[in-house]
């Protein structure tokens, strides 16, 4: 077995570029998802290590010893961050010319030739679903005979392998959670809306939905919801909750774990006669039934894409989602007293300033707890991005997303809507939402029956106020 490093390296300061964050880019308050997509393949490959450099706050100086003393390193890369983990790859080149060095991560998985002729010290790049195709390379076999590659021939030509099966007995997968008490500290973890500290793993892969701007089902995952025994997932819930005593919530981070009803009601049963607490990203259509019968065991929060209050943007996006449907499911959810992350993003094809308008009307009238508000982002391999590129709405100067400290930024515009109007629209729903008095009163409350929260709330109120002052001055 090759001696295999998993590296998540450093980048721009504060970048939650995970191998786990559906949007790479440095956050409002200061949040880091984990590096499940790195985990799962290091929890295959025994003696391996696991280095997650932005939430440990680590540079390249940090990790330089383990370079010399590796034969493989497999980083996870993205969009935007691929400039700067190409000079993390040609360091560690530099350091040991004897490395063996491998992306994964949606970015290659798209685009194999151009990621490889971007640097010639990157000896493969994994596409698709990755985990054994990585544990086949460290266990020593050709590349060229490693289903799911492609690589960079003794020759120099790129060479692709044919395609990989995805993966449709996950119970297959090991558990992360070693992988994380082993190399992590889940203390640096952070999330403005879950409990400190949180633990987040997946149950399953892909999504039955299509919309047109979701990066991990149009690149890694697939359409199809590929779901671990739910014996498989408690047996790892236990395990997590024993090894890790200081943890608060448990998230599970399948991209909608309600896509399954009799599944999520069977799971939820389970999970509640271990006593933890739990959330979950969900789809806002969520029966009642189902919904009292989460709440009755565990479960605290849903995180949920809303996207748009504009009927028509949700059919452009294929979101699948009708908006009185939504206010009903909220409303239900508000009366059964689970909170809701609600997540909008700005700029979708259909979008004018009275869509905008709309859709922060609604989310004041729905009032989630918190929300999060991105810009439209078309990531490479997806539909938005085609569309994008098929009917000139990208600006490709900015193809990489963010800014230079790794904010996120407006790379759509339209004829009718500009960067600029989408850019600074963001501002302006933050401070409709957020400064309107009942959801003041709500905060203060939260604070007030809590000196924990009350220390967090304080510390995530200076953090949001620095990013708009940022914006603000990035737009100028």
């Amino acid at each position: 077995m090759m001696r295999t490093l998993f590296l998540q390296a450093p980048s721009f300061e504060g970048f939650d570029g995970g191998a786990g964050a559906r949007y790479q880019n440095r956050r409002e308050i200061r949040s880091f998802w984990y590096p499940t997509w790195l985990a799962q393949p290091a929890a295959l490959v025994e003696g391996s290590k696991l280095i997650d450099a932005p939430p440990h706050n680590l540079k390249f100086a940090d990790i330089a010893s383990e370079a010399r003393n590796r034969d493989l390193i497999v980083l996870h890369t993205s969009t935007p961050s691929f400039s700067s983990d190409v000079r993390t790859v040609r360091a560690l080149k530099e350091l040991n010319p004897n490395l063996m060095i491998g992306l994964i991560g949606a970015k290659v998985a798209v685009d194999p030739t151009g990621s490889l002729q971007a640097c010639e010290d990157i000896d493969f790049v994994a596409r698709n679903e990755f985990d054994f195709a990585i544990k086949e390379v460290a266990e020593g076999r050709e590349l060229g005979r490693v289903a799911g590659l492609s690589y960079r021939a003794p020759d120099g030509r790129i060479a692709h392998n044919d395609d990989r099966e995805i993966l449709h007995n996950m119970d297959e997968l090991p558990f992360v959670s070693p992988v994380y008490k082993r190399d992590l500290v889940i203390e640096n973890y952070f999330s403005g809306y879950l409990r400190h500290p949180y633990l987040s793993f997946y149950t399953g892969r892909g999504c039955k939905s299509h919309c047109t701007f979701c990066l991990w089902p149009q690149t890694v995952g697939g359409h199809q919801y590929r779901t671990r025994s739910v014996g498989h997932v408690i047996e790892e819930l236990g395990w997590a909750k024993k090894a890790f005593p200081q943890v608060r919530e448990f998230f599970f981070d399948d991209d909608t774990l309600t896509d399954d009803l009799p599944r999520v009601e069977q799971l939820a049963r389970a999970i509640g006669k271990l006593g933890v607490m739990w959330s979950c990203n969900a789809k806002g259509n969520v029966p009642l039934s189902t919904l009292k019968v989460m709440r009755d065991n565990g479960l605290r929060l849903f995180v949920v894409g809303y996207e748009s209050g504009n009927q028509q943007i949700l059919h452009n996006i294929k979101k699948g989602m009708r908006v009185e449907v939504a206010k009903r499911f909220t409303k239900d959810c508000h009366e059964l007293g689970i909170t809701i992350h609600g997540t909008f993003i700005l700029g979708l094809p259909g979008e004018t300033t009275e869509t905008i308008e709309e859709t922060i009307r609604f989310a004041t009238e729905i009032n989630p707890h918190t929300i999060q508000i991105s810009l439209a982002a078309p990531y490479p391999g997806t539909h938005l991005h085609r569309q994008a590129l098929e009917n000139g709405w990208l600006d490709l100067s900015n193809a990489e997303l963010v800014n230079a400290d790794g904010s996120q930024i407006a790379p759509i515009s339209y004829p009718h809507l500009s960067h600029t109007e989408i850019f600074q629209s963001v501002e302006q729903f933050y401070r409709r939402f957020y400064f309107r008095a009942p959801k003041i009163a709500a905060f203060v409350s939260e604070m007030a029956r809590s000196p924990e929260m009350m220390k967090r709330r304080l510390r995530e109120g200076l953090e949001f106020f620095q990013f708009l002052r940022e914006r603000r001055e990035t737009a100028l």
